[in-house]
């Protein structure tokens, strides 16, 4: 009976080894922590489903504006790599000394005006009409795409009469939630944003004239001493620059190629 109940033991022992190195082995298992700039949400979920597909590394989105993500990146969080919906983040990100190389433009985005009224179609004349009483921005301050809303309405010389119904979004994903719940009858937004799955088809949107705003060139760096290796860093950096990634932001609307 001694002799049984050592051998049950054992098993036990054995069985318990077997599950903390199997848990201890599913915890390092690799993962990416990918910081990203609200406007590229839709467009980064199918990118780094693809690229978890082709290289079997997990991928966890952080998803905010480029500006509240470059003060947390400062702050030690432990992202591995910034999306950002501009130039200016990331390059200083590389000035302070939190990225390994410059950032590099992965994308062109594209701004639209949209409404999720039925009987509103968009226009630029529509904005100071008497009907039209809120109108969704992302915030300047913190949002690329903010900054190019503002550029707009400076070229057809509206912002002072319209910037009392002016509300703005901390990041295009709070923007989206004004003009989708129709808390604002109509606001400006990515065009990454109506052709995602979620809202295409939805809604009335016009593509704003790209000579009216500065072309939003949105760049990409690795960080210095996040917790993934530079090897993996490195696989989902040129997977987003391959043709597969291309093809990908193309789908949502975004020009690779200026």
């Amino acid at each position: 009976m001694k002799q049984l109940s050592r051998f049950f033991k054992t098993i036990i022992i054995l069985f318990t080894i077997l599950f903390i190195s199997f848990s201890c082995k599913q915890q390092k298992e690799p993962k990416l922590t990918i910081a990203t700039a609200a406007n590229m949400q839709f467009a980064m979920e199918k990118i780094t489903s693809a690229f978890t597909q082709e290289s079997g590394i997990k991928c966890e989105i952080i998803i905010s504006s480029s500006g509240k993500l470059t003060a947390q990146i400062k702050e030690g969080a432990p992202y591995d790599i910034f999306v950002s919906a501009d130039m200016k983040y990331p390059l200083e990100l590389y000035n302070t000394g939190f990225s390994k190389s410059k950032p590099v433009v992965y994308a062109y985005g594209k701004l639209i005006l949209w409404s999720m009224i039925d009987s509103i179609k968009p226009t630029i004349d529509l904005l100071h009409q008497k009907d039209i009483k809120h109108i969704a921005s992302a915030n300047p301050k913190t949002a690329p795409y903010g900054i190019a809303t503002e550029e707009v309405l400076n070229h057809y010389k509206i912002f002072d009469r319209i910037k009392n119904k002016l509300v703005y979004g901390e990041s295009i994903a709070q923007t989206n939630q004004f003009i989708t719940t129709k808390a604002t009858e109509i606001g400006f937004t990515a065009k990454s944003v109506v052709l995602s799955p979620i809202v295409k088809g939805k809604g009335n949107w016009i593509a704003i004239d790209e000579n009216t705003y500065t072309p939003i060139k949105q760049g990409i760096v690795i960080i210095k001493n996040s917790p993934s290796s530079s090897e993996k860093k490195e696989l989902f950096y040129n997977f987003l620059f391959s043709n597969k990634g291309s093809a990908i932001l193309n789908k949502f609307g975004y020009a690779t190629k200026q």
